[in-house]
């Protein structure tokens, strides 16, 4: 049987970068990357997956 993922794409704010990380990560999210926001490089949009139930 072949895993089915979902994603989701998180604004990350640079003073609560771990709290929101953490926070999805105790709902089953996976980092996957990390990258520059598209109009402010300066705001960091983060790339999670988990596996679909």
């Amino acid at each position: 049987m072949t895993k089915k993922w979902e994603y989701a794409t998180v604004p990350l704010l640079v003073h609560a970068t771990k709290q929101i990380l953490d926070t999805w990560g105790e709902d089953g999210w996976e980092l996957v990357q990390v990258v520059p926001g598209p109009n402010n490089p300066e705001q960091l949009v983060a790339y999670l997956k988990r596996e679909k139930a």
